[in-house]
């Protein structure tokens, strides 16, 4: 079908509303389209006069939610880390085999070395997994070239990928992910680089939505990411921070005071972070992805965050390292499984707090009208079921911007 003025029926819609409780599910629903935005969603015996002669798209009896949103990822890389995998698991730890120029260094590596026709055909079936699951918002990061050039390379595949496929791209610049080894003991002239050479460079080129930093003892220090996010904002960029995912260093704090759209990670996070992210309205973003495959044990603190009301986004953190993840749906099932989140909070973290984390919160994340016409359908009759099975994926149809995009790019 093409864009133009129709209505699903017959179907239960989980519309994710903030302001409703649970899956703000209304049995029988009726959803109305009208080119790219939804006009209505409600009881379908409530259905207003005007909308009850258009076509209507019978659902079967499905369930709907929002499309799905990876509010996190480093989906455009070079190489493999298939190798550091193994020595993971013959005993090296994720720091050592940093400190020893692996991890990230050996992603940099690769993706300087990569053409961007290569980069984009590497990314292209990472994304496609994504789509296949119902997604249809994407954030993007940098942060494996960590040179001026293969920086704006690495941006600027990520953008073409929203010109290729039916999902809408965020970008991310994340200069300061890594010290590259031309600057080896001199991390604080790699940030005046960031600072003064390639953050202009992006924004004048207009490749950045936002600016991302990785603050941890193997990184950048709290007070080098703060000149990162000064030079950001003054630039205009907001911006969000990988922070006390492996020590508490006070990171997330910090980037609270420059009014963070999120802070990811967070196993170490304690209560006055927890704090500083409420009153500054950022969003947490857990990612068991990592958590998972870097076998850790300290869990972010979910009940703080919950009990200070401090929203909870979930997110692949797809990239080669730490999470080679590209399933949402396993995400969920994960968030679930390890860190005891609900289903609603894991179906709520990748649609509407997912949203919310990439400041898209006015144009999707929930089912309500004014919001883009992205909708998931799902050959399942309960919310909980798309975070209860393992390595199934009941998506029947998804819409993007009010158009079916299911036979071409999904099936």
């Amino acid at each position: 079908m093409t864009r133009g003025r129709t209505v699903l029926t017959n179907v239960n819609a989980a519309t994710l509303q903030s302001d409703t409780p649970g899956y703000g599910l209304i049995c029988d629903a009726a959803i109305a389209l009208e080119g790219d935005k939804i006009c209505w969603v409600g009881p379908k015996d409530d259905l207003p006069t005007k909308w009850r002669a258009l076509p209507q798209v019978d659902l079967g009896g499905r369930l709907a939610t929002p499309s799905l949103i990876d509010c996190h990822t480093h989906i455009v890389y070079g190489g493999s880390r298939a190798r550091e995998f193994e020595m993971r698991l013959n005993g090296a730890t994720y720091e050592e085999i940093a400190r020893a120029g692996g991890g990230i260094r050996s992603t940099v590596a690769a993706t300087r070395a990569a053409s961007e026709d290569e980069l984009l055909a590497y990314a292209l079936p990472r994304v496609d997994a994504l789509l296949r699951e119902g997604v249809t918002l994407l954030e993007i990061k940098s942060g494996y070239g960590l040179d001026l050039d293969s920086e704006l390379k690495m941006l600027r595949v990520a953008r073409k990928i929203g010109t290729l496929r039916p999902v809408q791209v965020l970008t991310t610049f994340l200069g300061a992910h890594a010290l590259p080894p031309e600057y080896e003991g001199r991390s604080d002239e790699y940030i005046d680089f960031v600072c003064d050479q390639v953050l202009p460079a992006v924004q004048s080129e207009g490749l950045a939505d936002a600016v991302d930093a990785f603050c941890e003892g193997i990184a950048f220090s709290p007070a080098q990411v703060s000149r990162v996010f000064d030079r950001a904002q003054e630039l205009g960029l907001p911006v969000k921070i990988h922070s006390e995912q492996l020590s508490n260093l006070g990171g997330t704090t910090m980037a609270a005071h420059h009014k963070a759209l999120s802070a990811d990670h967070l196993e170490y996070l304690d209560e006055a972070g927890v704090q500083a992210m409420k009153d500054a309205g950022t969003v947490a973003v857990l990612l068991p992805g990592a958590f998972y495959y870097l076998r850790e044990t300290q869990h972010p603190p979910l009940q703080l965050l919950r009990d200070a009301g401090v929203p909870v986004a979930l997110a692949t953190d797809a990239n080669p390292g730490s999470s080679p993840l590209t399933s949402l749906l396993l995400c969920m099932n994960m968030a679930c499984t390890l860190f005891c989140m609900t289903p609603q909070e894991a179906l709520a973290g990748i649609t509407r707090n997912a949203a919310l984390a990439l400041g898209q919160q006015d144009n999707c994340g929930t089912l309500e009208a004014g919001k883009n016409a992205n909708i998931a359908i799902w050959d399942v009759t309960e919310p909980a079921e798309l975070a209860y099975r393992i390595g199934f994926n009941p998506l029947n149809r998804l819409y993007f911007l009010g158009k079916n995009i299911t036979k071409t790019h999904v099936a």
